[in-house]
């Protein structure tokens, strides 16, 4: 781990032109961060392992036959604009929508589209006030914990999709605290970035 700024890890499958992308976005990340406080100003130092890093590693989960990436939550865009950067290059079909009902968070993540020349859909309300979207994936990091993020993924995932949601030391505790109310099949997969972390990747989700 400490992977330095623009250093790729073996299992980060993506070229020197998508790397360089993802080093112009935290550029804009660090350009409005003293307007919109787009994350924690302690992260900022060590950004590309904490956030791109840490959201590129989910790509890997999603399945070839994607064609529409839900993320909730989006704020910065970690993990929903490095997804599509890495899909620009790697799965040109999947189609990402980033959910952001910060007014303020969801003009940077437009801009911030345009700047890289990604093409989203940018949906700027809650989650839960939306039509089912249908998605293949569905992503959230840092939003709510497993228990509020079940209806989210029931509303808004095709009966076929799954969700993969990045945790910390307490996933175990929240998969079980989930699981009173709801059923689901779940493979939690270690961090490349937190040692503490796990991923969490979980389909066949319905009502307990």
């Amino acid at each position: 781990m400490n992977w330095s700024r623009g250093e790729a890890p073996p299992w980060l499958d993506v070229s020197r032109e998508t790397l360089a992308r993802m080093d112009a976005f935290l550029d804009l990340v660090e350009k409005w961060q003293p307007a919109i406080n787009l994350v924690a100003k302690s992260s900022l130092p060590v950004a590309w392992e904490r956030h791109v890093l840490d959201s590129a590693q989910l790509f890997a989960a999603c399945p070839e036959s994607a064609i529409q990436w839900v993320d909730l939550g989006s704020g910065a865009g970690f993990p929903g604009l490095i997804i599509a950067l890495m899909a620009a290059e790697r799965r040109p079909q999947l189609r990402m929508t980033l959910v952001e009902s910060d007014k303020r968070k969801a003009t940077f993540l437009m801009q911030a589209a345009r700047h890289l020349g990604l093409e989203i859909n940018l949906l700027s309300d809650r989650a839960e006030a939306l039509a089912p979207l249908g998605a293949d994936v569905i992503s959230a990091r840092a939003l709510a914990s497993l228990s509020d993020l079940c209806p989210l993924v029931a509303r808004h995932t095709k009966s076929s999709g799954l969700a993969i949601f990045p945790k910390g030391a307490q996933t175990e505790a929240e998969v079980a605290e989930a699981r009173k109310s709801w059923q689901f099949d779940a493979t939690l997969l270690p961090s490349q970035t937190d040692p503490a972390g796990r991923i969490v990747i979980m389909k066949n989700l319905r009502h307990a």
